[in-house]
């Protein structure tokens, strides 16, 4: 397990590293970071200033060389838009985003995997059809338009929920849940599909038989095997909550990493760009290697057959 974690591990880093790499590079040979920062207005000598005060007149592998060294100590540069330590920007912004997304992931695991298993033990139920309905809808309509409408609909019509700002508890509610619905639909979808295929398998016909309980046949026999691809599944949902935080984190104004992220892309910070594609890299490196190792525990085979490769 030691030596699957290991390699686990040293996969992660390197995903990691390239990513940084093909990032720092992109940035610059996209465009010229001063013109983007100053405008098309701006004279030759304040270009080559800015460019000199911010390390851009160097070759872009001794930029990279001091921007990995700085970075190794938890120096990732100056913020240019406001003078600021880039890392105080993320640090203040990390915690609006993971309140948001840890809030939304709670609630698909509580109603995505339930509405799963009920679809799938009540199947061409009334109840089946209701689920399958909802996760089709939740499912397609896209984050952004969901969010206009739950602003339109709680905030403008009925005006219970604050539209947007982050200032009261009552203010990440439409956030949460416009991040928790694609999410809890494509669960329940799976979960659906999964404890299907599980209550067909032999010792499932066989535990009955024998009569057990049919809340026993569900709860110890068929969701523990069923628990193995939900694992995976539930992974991509974690990411795709990350994935997701641009555009419904500007949608409500919500102050965290999504819509800092829009914020220093249209002022062109450069130094807080590439610090907070890390960290959303950084993030999901995380959530994968967090998969990959339940997978193994859930699934003895998977070590097994990484031990036979190495």
């Amino acid at each position: 397990m030691i030596s699957f974690i290991l390699a686990r591990l040293f996969r992660a880093l390197v995903v990691l590293f390239l990513t940084v790499t093909f990032v720092f590079i992109v940035l610059r040979v996209s465009g010229d970071p001063a013109e983007q920062m100053l405008g098309d207005l701006a004279s030759p000598e304040a270009l080559e200033a800015f460019r000199s005060n911010w390390g851009l007149n160097r070759s872009i592998p001794e930029q990279f060389f001091i921007y990995v060294t700085n970075a190794l100590r938890g120096d990732f540069g100056v913020s240019s838009a406001d003078g600021r330590q880039v890392f105080a920007v993320i640090a203040e912004r990390v915690p609006k985003t993971l309140l948001v997304t840890v809030s939304a992931f709670v609630l698909i695991m509580l109603f995505g995997i339930p509405a799963g298993i009920l679809a799938a033990v009540r199947r061409e139920s009334p109840a089946d059809k209701a689920v399958m309905a909802g996760a089709v809808i939740g499912y397609s309509v896209p984050n952004f338009l969901l969010g206009v409408a739950l602003i339109f609909v709680f905030a403008v019509w009925l005006r219970v929920l604050p539209s947007s700002g982050s200032s009261t508890w009552q203010h990440a509610i439409l956030p949460t849940v416009t991040f928790a619905m694609a999410g809890a639909a494509a669960i329940s979808r799976f979960t659906r599909s999964t404890m299907i295929d599980v209550l067909g398998q032999p010792y499932i016909v066989a535990a009955r038989a024998d009569g057990v309980p049919e809340w026993e046949v569900i709860l110890r026999h068929a969701l523990p095997n069923a628990a193995i691809p939900m694992v995976t599944m539930l992974g991509f949902s974690a990411g795709g909550l990350l994935g997701g935080a641009v555009l419904v984190e500007t949608v409500f104004a919500w102050p965290g990493l999504g819509s800092g992220f829009v914020r220093a892309v249209n002022t062109g910070d450069l130094n807080v760009v590439q610090a907070m594609i890390i960290t959303f890299t950084t993030f999901m490196v995380t959530i994968n290697l967090t998969v990959d190792i339940l997978y193994a525990v859930l699934n003895p085979k998977i070590r097994l057959q990484n031990n036979d490769a190495s």
